[in-house]
């Protein structure tokens, strides 16, 4: 049995994830914003630091992996929450538990999307990685919703590849998951929105594998990526999304 860490884990994909490693008999810390057993906001840096502290206090003995699922969509009203969340508190907890990962040579799992590879503002991602937040998030604010969100996937997936061998020297493996299209509550309402709605369907129905992803679908990839089955696989980013990277990108990998 070992010992995993989950942001977002309240809901959607993160529940999934959660429920996925309790049932195949492992101890899960969730943290989300409600409804966990860490409840700290992401979005700030005093909950992100609460938040790696209360795991310190709950897994002193060390973390066999940590999943970095916690994120808002391109939908929010708050646009500067984008990057705050899916960016800064994703990458401030990989660095707060790097200790208690190296501790048991554990594994990290970032959950990215299969937009990051879109083309979007350079300075945006420019000031996520040189870990400007102020500036990040008033650059989100200027932005529509779907860029500032791929952009910041882009950057955390970025990240990932560029601190990896730091971290793979400590005995840590990071990967990331490129969720597609994903059918969760809060996706399937916007399916049954009058406005939008017509226009999800419609690009639902070009996934190559004729359906949307599940959030069982996400989980169940984010433990291979956990376990022992890929202790080989280090600085990757895993496409779970029916094959529509491939589609729209036929000749990039």
């Amino acid at each position: 049995m070992k010992t995993y860490a989950v942001t977002g884990a309240a809901s959607g994909i993160g529940a999934a994830i959660k429920q996925q490693l309790i049932d195949e008999g492992h101890t899960v810390i969730a943290i989300d914003i409600a409804n966990a057993d860490i409840v700290a906001d992401l979005g700030s840096d005093e909950g992100r630091k609460a938040a790696v502290k209360s795991v310190s206090e709950v897994a002193p003995q060390g973390l066999d992996g940590f999943v970095a699922c916690a994120g808002v969509g391109s939908h929010i009203e708050n646009l500067a929450l984008i990057p705050s969340v899916n960016y800064f508190g994703a990458v401030a907890l990989v660095e707060g538990l790097r200790s208690l990962l190296a501790t048991k040579k554990g594994a990290v799992v970032l959950i990215s999307s299969n937009s990051a590879p879109m083309e979007t503002d350079s300075n945006y991602v420019d000031a996520l990685l040189a870990d400007q937040e102020s500036t990040a998030r008033s650059l989100a604010c200027e932005m529509q919703g779907q860029p500032a969100y791929s952009g910041s996937k882009q950057a955390l997936t970025r990240w990932m590849r560029r601190n990896n061998a730091n971290y793979a020297a400590l005995g840590v493996r990071m990967n990331a998951i490129g969720p597609g299209y994903t059918r969760t509550a809060m996706s399937a309402a916007v399916e049954d929105d009058p406005i939008y709605g017509p226009a999800i369907k419609e690009f639902v129905a070009t996934i190559p594998l004729q359906r949307p992803g599940q959030p069982e679908d996400i989980a169940q990839a984010t433990s291979f990526l956990l376990g022992d089955n890929a202790s080989f696989i280090s600085g990757s980013m895993l496409f779970v999304d029916g094959g529509h990277d491939a589609l729209f990108r036929p000749d990039s990998f």
